[in-house]
C-alpha cells in the first residue's frame, strides 16, 4: 500500500473518512440484523441507501486524487482539458444532483400523501433543470454549479417545511413525541446541513479572502453536520432494534 493511497485515503482527510467509513460499516451490521419486512420498509431501506451512497462517492472522490490518470480521463471525456486536478464533476453528480433527489425522496416518505405529489413535481423540475443548464453549457458538469445547487438546496429546505407543517398540524403527528420520531432527527440534520451548505456555496470564497479563519471554520461546521447526518440516518436504520427509545412512524 503506497503512501499515496493512504494520504488519499486515509490521512489526507480524516476528520471526515474514518468516521464515514465506520458508520458503514456500522450501518450495514445493523440493515442485515433487521427482519426482512424492515429492510423492505422505505424508512429504513432509503436511510440505508443514502448511508451507502455518501460514502461511496466520497471514497471515489478520494481515488480520484489518488488515481489521476484516470480523472484526467474523465474530465477529458466530459471536455475539460484546462483543469485536469479537478473532481468536481463526480460531486456535481452525486452529491449535489443525485444525493438532492435522495434527500427529497427521503422527506417525501414522511409527508402526508397529497403533499407527495408536490415532491414528485419538485424532482421533476430539478431533473429537468439540471440538465437543460448542463447540456446547454451554462454549468458545465466540471466547474461550480451554483445554480443548480441553489435550486436543489431551496427545494430541500422547502421539502423540510412541508414535513414541519405537519408535524405541528396533522393529527397522527400531534400524538407522538416528535423527539421518539427519527423522522425529526432526520429533517432537522437534514435542514441544518443544507442551509449551511447553501450559505457556504455563496459566501466561502468572500470569507476566505476577508476572513479565512471564519471561513476555514464555516467549511469545518459543514464536515461535520455531514457527519452528523449520516449518523442519524445510521440510527434510523436501526430504530427498529430500539422499541423503548424510537415510535413508528405516521406515514
Amino acid at each position: 500500500m503506497s503512501d499515496r493511497f493512504i494520504e488519499a485515503f486515509f490521512t489526507a482527510y480524516p476528520q471526515y473518512s474514518i468516521p464515514i467509513d465506520l458508520l458503514l460499516l456500522i450501518g450495514i451490521f445493523i440493515f442485515i440484523k433487521l427482519p426482512k419486512e424492515k429492510k423492505r420498509n422505505i424508512h429504513f431501506l432509503l436511510p440505508f441507501v443514502i448511508l451507502c451512497f455518501s460514502v461511496f462517492y466520497q471514497n471515489l472522490g478520494s481515488y480520484t486524487n489518488y488515481n489521476y490518470e484516470f480523472k484526467k480521463s474523465v474530465n477529458a471525456y466530459f471536455g475539460n482539458t484546462e483543469y485536469p486536478k479537478f473532481n468536481l464533476w463526480l460531486f456535481n453528480i452525486a452529491e449535489r444532483q443525485v444525493g438532492t433527489i435522495l434527500y427529497l425522496m427521503l422527506i417525501k416518505s414522511y409527508i402526508r400523501p397529497f403533499k407527495r405529489k408536490i415532491i414528485n413535481w419538485m424532482i421533476f423540475i430539478f431533473i429537468v433543470t439540471a440538465l437543460v443548464l448542463q447540456f446547454s453549457g451554462i454549468e458545465p458538469i466540471y466547474l461550480n454549479q451554483p445554480i443548480i445547487f441553489a435550486i436543489g438546496a431551496n427545494m430541500i429546505l422547502f421539502g423540510c417545511a412541508l414535513y414541519f407543517t405537519d408535524l405541528i398540524t396533522h393529527p397522527s403527528y400531534l400524538n407522538r413525541n416528535p423527539l421518539r420520531l427519527t423522522s425529526f432527527w432526520q429533517m432537522t440534520a437534514i435542514i441544518f446541513m443544507f442551509t449551511l451548505s447553501y450559505i457556504s456555496s455563496v459566501a466561502l470564497i468572500y470569507l476566505y479572502e476577508v476572513n479565512p479563519v471564519l471561513g476555514s471554520v464555516l467549511q469545518s461546521i459543514g464536515i461535520y453536520l455531514g457527519i452528523l447526518t449520516l449518523a442519524v440516518l445510521t440510527i434510523s436504520i436501526a430504530s427498529p432494534l430500539l422499541p423503548n427509545i424510537f415510535d413508528k412512524e405516521p406515514f
